[in-house]
């Protein structure tokens, strides 16, 4: 029973239907299908999350879709698999992804791609214990994208996103549940300060935006719909090239989720709080976006909290193999999420393959569910650049 429950506790953590009275002390800024901002490359994976400026590859189209204007090749397919939260001791947990994309000509790419989230074998109980039944909640998204250049080193890209989040399905304690859905786009921008050259050094500096969409809701009731994981990206980058033989990427991301930061409550279920989490809510989605820049109850030391940080370095020897390092950061009061990444990936002309390892740092890193996190992603360049 107590893995049961355990299972149960995962699955209304990663629902993410934000809990505001939970919050006072953390204050931390949730969203609904937080798989969305789960990292499947593994490349970027070892970079510490890194990827809005890095050299493009088949997977940039999960982190910058302007950047597959850049690649060597006219034409990849790619695809990944993370088992997720081995921490925990959960076997059935796991995320994987499948994308391609073409050029159309010098100038424009078309993409297509699919994230899928499995959540295991989920044990439903009433508030005595008893069992009901067992569900397996699945969350999947759904990409086309087109990117097009504006000059010989920058690009755009847009790419539109349908969500699905089967978490519940029926009656359970007397609440009524269903499938979520949601539909959401992104824009991004990217410069190549090598121009595409591979033998060339230079600056690289991207912006993502990405999740821009309806809210979600898994319930009839028009007061429980909730905020998908908007983001804004920036990244900057520099490619070193030693000598024929030898390169290496610098990186660093900023992420900021476009999602409003929960009120502080008394928690006293008073008529402020109700007022207060009914602001929250109900506060349109456009207005939402803007009003994450300034609305922490801690002011502006509180926002420069919400700011993710992610940097990481990438060796290639030869041009067929790669050692990365990197690592990742997230305030206390907002997640306290903080790791570092090794990882390592063979580069063939047709086939590339990259493997992670996530390393969780801090006094509770032997308890952390991300420990044992590891991804692996492959790269099947179809015209052999």
């Amino acid at each position: 029973m107590l893995k049961n429950r355990i299972h149960l506790t995962f699955l209304f953590i990663v629902i993410s239907i934000v809990s505001v009275e939970a919050q006072k002390q953390l204050n931390i800024v949730t969203s609904a299908v937080p798989f969305l901002r789960i990292s499947t490359d593994a490349r970027a994976g070892g970079m510490g999350d890194a990827g809005i400026a890095t050299p493009a590859d088949a997977n940039s189209m999960f982190w910058n879709q302007a950047k597959l204007l850049f690649t060597p090749s006219n034409a990849a397919v790619t695809a990944s698999y993370t088992p997720w939260l081995r921490g925990l001791g959960v076997k059935d947990i796991y995320l994987t992804s499948l994308g391609g994309y073409y050029k159309l000509d010098e100038n424009q790419a078309i993409s297509a791609s699919l994230k899928y989230f499995s959540l295991g074998n989920v044990l439903f109980t009433d508030e005595n214990g008893n069992e009901l039944n067992s569900y397996r909640p699945t969350e999947l998204s759904l990409d086309a994208g087109y990117s097009r250049k504006l000059s010989s080193k920058l690009g755009l890209g847009i790419a539109l996103r349908y969500i699905h989040s089967k978490l519940a399905s029926g009656n359970y304690n007397g609440q009524s549940y269903k499938p979520g859905s949601a539909v959401a786009a992104d824009i991004s921008l990217f410069h190549d300060g090598t121009g595409g050259n591979p033998g060339a050094s230079g600056f690289n500096w991207g912006v993502s935006i990405t999740n821009l969409g309806s809210k979600i809701s898994y319930s009839s009731d028009a007061n429980r719909k909730d905020y998908i994981p908007a983001n804004l990206g920036l990244g900057i980058a520099y490619v070193k090239v030693f000598n024929e033989d030898t390169k290496a990427t610098f990186g660093l991301d900023l992420n900021k989720l476009l999602v409003p930061t929960p009120p502080q409550l008394s928690g006293n279920s008073t008529p402020g709080d109700s007022v207060a989490i009914s602001n929250y809510r109900n506060k349109s989605v456009i207005s939402s976006w803007f009003s994450s820049f300034s609305d922490a109850p801690g002011g502006s030391s509180e926002e420069l909290r919400e700011l993710q940080v992610n940097v990481g370095a990438e060796l290639i020897y030869q041009n067929q193999f790669a050692v990365r390092t990197g690592y990742s950061y997230e305030a206390p009061s907002k997640g306290n999420r903080k790791f570092f990444t090794v990882g390592a990936g063979l580069l063939l002309p047709t086939f590339n393959v990259n493997f992670s390892l996530l390393i969780p740092t801090g006094p509770d890193a032997a308890e952390s569910v991300l420990r044992r996190t590891f991804r692996t992603s492959v790269i099947f360049n179809l015209n052999g650049k």
